[in-house]
């Protein structure tokens, strides 16, 4: 499967915000968005084009695709389903996109980032409802809970990763129970839960075309 093997730093250089890609880096002075507020490319240091309307309908869907790590043949399908669910388009594809394993895992604090979740759920160090899991685009349901392996816990990536989740925080929609490696997603998030600047009506206006 192609990914993306250059600097995900860039990325968030590109967008002009912290995509928060690279864990606990994205926290310190060590951001690339705060040492290097401006596009990558030797024409980055220019002023910054307009975008025509196309050109940002184009732009916020790369920058959904990029917070969540979904590439372009995967995010067709996920808004092909949010299209064909009931409710508003939009709120939908960000709801699904939210559900992803992968996601749950970085969001619960298992992971310092949503790449290293891929990863780890790749190498079955997590369980949905006591089942081992290792697709990290499987979606999540309201009340399912995500449990790391119990010869994972010792991990000492996940256990970093537990340390950073913490100063994060977690997000009203999940819990995690006592020993803090077993979590219950609560429900899944609606669309106001989420603090990241997207505008999803762009992407459903882009796709609309």
């Amino acid at each position: 499967m192609a990914r993306y093997k250059d600097s995900v730093c860039k990325m968030c250089r590109r967008e002009g915000m912290k995509l928060f890609l690279k864990g606990d880096r994205c926290y310190s002075d060590k951001c690339a968005v705060e040492r290097r507020e401006y596009p990558p490319g030797q024409h980055g240091k220019g002023k910054r084009s307009k975008f025509s309307e196309y050109g940002s309908q184009l732009r916020e869907k790369q920058k959904i695709r990029r917070i969540y790590g979904v590439l372009e043949a995967q995010f067709r399908k996920i808004f092909a389903e949010a299209d064909r669910r009931r409710g508003v388009t939009g709120e939908n594809l960000i709801q699904l996109l939210e559900s992803r394993l992968d996601n749950m895992v970085y969001r619960m604090g298992f992971a310092n980032s949503r790449s290293e979740a891929r990863l780890l759920v790749g190498q079955r160090h997590f369980k949905v409802n006591g089942k081992t899991v290792t697709i990290p685009s499987y979606f999540t349901r309201s009340g399912d809970k995500v449990a790391v392996a119990d010869k994972s816990q010792k991990l000492t990536r996940i256990e970093a990763a537990r340390q950073a989740g913490q100063r994060r925080g977690l997000p009203e929609w999940l819990e995690l129970d006592s020993t803090g490696f077993v979590g219950t997603i609560k429900m899944l998030p609606v669309r106001n839960q989420i603090t990241m600047p997207m505008n999803e009506h762009l992407v459903v206006e882009l796709y609309s075309k």
